[in-house]
Order: structure tokens, then sequence, then C-alpha cells
């Protein structure tokens, strides 16, 4: 392994879990959107003022950016973009915020690469608060998602704010 990988011996990553149908946390509806290399889902942790963020992720393990192949990079980087797209008309918000981060000092905690892209409302303070605790039941997360699938089926032209 390189240098900077932090994966720990054994490791069970959440993120292959779920993309194999065996996650406990995230459940199958919370993808919005699936490419042959990335997926994108509503994420089950949220911010409080930033409901229904999404992960994008790759679709084989790698533990951060130093290892992601270039093809899987651009796909994770296109779901990004349609994803920030996505939210910007679906949910009504008035922009988007990405996040992704590598190694314990740049605060990964998940040793799968992936990208918070984050809806934005004026005064969400997202850079100043903390993920809520434990984790958002699908229940709560399935509107968000309905309202991106349906954007990406092109049912939705703009919504209001769907917080």
């Amino acid at each position: 392994m390189p240098h900077w990988s932090h994966e720990p011996p054994g490791y069970v990553c959440p993120f292959c879990e779920f993309l194999a149908g065996r996650d406990r946390v995230n459940d199958q509806r919370d993808v919005v959107l699936k490419s042959d290399r990335a997926t994108a889902f509503v994420a089950p942790r949220w911010w409080p003022n930033n409901p229904g963020h999404v992960l994008v992720i790759p679709n084989e393990h790698y533990e951060n950016l130093y290892d992601l192949p270039a093809e899987f990079g651009h796909a994770v980087h296109d779901a990004v973009r349609e994803i920030a797209i996505a939210l910007r008309t679906a949910y009504g918000c008035a922009g988007v915020s990405t996040r992704q981060h590598n190694e314990p000092a740049g605060h990964q905690d998940v040793w799968h690469l992936h990208v918070h892209v984050f809806p934005r409302f004026d005064g969400d303070d997202l850079y100043r608060s903390r993920a809520l605790p434990g984790f958002v039941p699908q229940t709560e997360r399935e509107p968000y998602a309905r309202l991106l699938l349906d954007y990406f089926a092109g049912r939705v032209e703009s919504r209001t704010q769907a917080r």
C-alpha cells in the first residue's frame, strides 16, 4: 500500500458495501445518478441547514485522490457537475459547494474517495457547523432523492427550496 493509505487491515468499506447492495445505512433508493464508473446518492448524514446533500463516489474502491485513476476521476467530476446543476434546479438552492477530503489530517474518515455536493442557502453557515449526529432515516432522504430523480427524468423545470 502507498504511504498515504490509512485504510486499516480488514477494512470493510461502507461505500463498497453500498455499491454491492449490502449497506445498512444507505438504500438503493438513495441513488440519483449512476454511470459505469461513478454513483451519486443522497447522503445519510446531514448538516443542519443543508439537507439532502449528495455524495459522489467511484464505482471501484480507491481510497483517496492520490490513488484515483484518471478515467474514474473524470467520471466522478462529471457526476459532481451534473449533481450541482440538479441541486441548483431541483432544490431551488442559492448555490452549491463541494468538498473532498484526503487522509486524517484532511478530515477523511471513510477510506473510499467521495465528494460531498452541498446545496447552499443564504446564511446557512455550512463551514461553521458540524454534521448532525447519527444518520437521517431513508424516509427523510427520499423526498430529496425524488426531486433529483425527477430532474434527471426531465420532469422538473425549477423548484422552490425543498427544505
